[in-house]
């Protein structure tokens, strides 16, 4: 590994250059949290939107959020976490160098978070899982098309209402979920700002650290967009590997020449 600089002709730079930032999980937890984040923002795409088809893309995401959130320390992970960080924050009221209405938002967002996840009882979306008409669709959606009009009318009839009826059904639906949102978005807020990038090349496309160590709980590595180039990750406790392909004619072809990205350890 070697570090480069900001006139680097093998890292592009500038104000129009657009980037493609790839996270990788070092812990189960975070990958978790990952999962659950993407699946929440799907969820809010499909969920503003009019079509049925798009409806029922949203109803599809609420399923999967479901089953990952379904981890049984998914709760107490958020509720230990954020009580952590908000003892290392409140440490900080005091300091000169810190924007105190900045910091006491932040410590606001995770006390309304730490008292949603308090606030929710028994098994994480169990009163969806006691809906029969829902878990009836979930069960046919895991068939390939088996969610069509014969197979399940109610929920064609349902599909066939004004979306604005269909929109306050996803969203009561959804709601129940929304404290993991809010404690997911802050932990992984606090983790992504943890980090210094710094900028590195994979030489012949190749890169590998020794972590040495290092008690890093995820990777973050940004590749700009128009090298096309895409990071094959693989880490453990001891060493990150990273190994740059691209695609030709949809099949991947490894990177032999160097390739300049950015590179961040982040860890709570």
């Amino acid at each position: 590994m070697y570090r480069i600089g900001e006139n680097s002709p093998i890292l592009p730079r500038g104000p129009g250059t657009i980037v493609i930032t790839y996270e990788y999980p070092l812990v189960e937890r975070i990958r978790t949290m990952l999962r659950l984040e993407h699946l929440f923002e799907r969820g809010r795409f499909f969920l503003e939107r009019t079509d049925p088809v798009e409806h029922h893309s949203a109803l599809l995401t609420l399923f999967e959020i479901l089953e990952v959130a379904g981890r049984a320390d998914l709760k107490s992970d958020l509720l230990q976490e954020l009580d952590r960080q908000r003892g290392v924050l409140a440490s900080y009221r005091t300091n000169p160098d810190i924007d105190q209405d900045v910091l006491s938002g932040v410590l606001r967002d995770m006390e309304r978070a730490h008292a949603g996840l308090l606030a929710m009882t028994g098994k994480i979306g169990q009163s969806l899982r006691e809906n029969d008409w829902l878990m009836a669709i979930k069960q046919r959606t895991s068939i390939p098309g088996g969610a069509c009009e014969f197979d399940l009318p109610s929920y064609h009839h349902w599909l066939h209402r004004e979306s604005e009826l269909r929109h306050r059904d996803l969203e009561a639906w959804l709601s129940p979920l929304f404290p993991i949102r809010d404690a997911t978005g802050i932990v992984l807020r606090l983790l992504r700002e943890s980090g210094k990038p710094a900028d590195v090349v994979a030489q012949g496309g190749s890169f590998q650290q020794m972590l040495g160590g290092r008690s890093a709980q995820m990777v973050r590595i940004r590749v700009p967009r128009s090298l096309e180039y895409i990071p094959e990750i693989s880490a453990n406790k001891y060493m990150l590997n990273v190994r740059f392909v691209t695609l030709v004619d949809a099949r991947s072809r490894p990177v032999e020449s160097d390739v300049g990205f950015q590179l961040t350890f982040c860890a709570l």
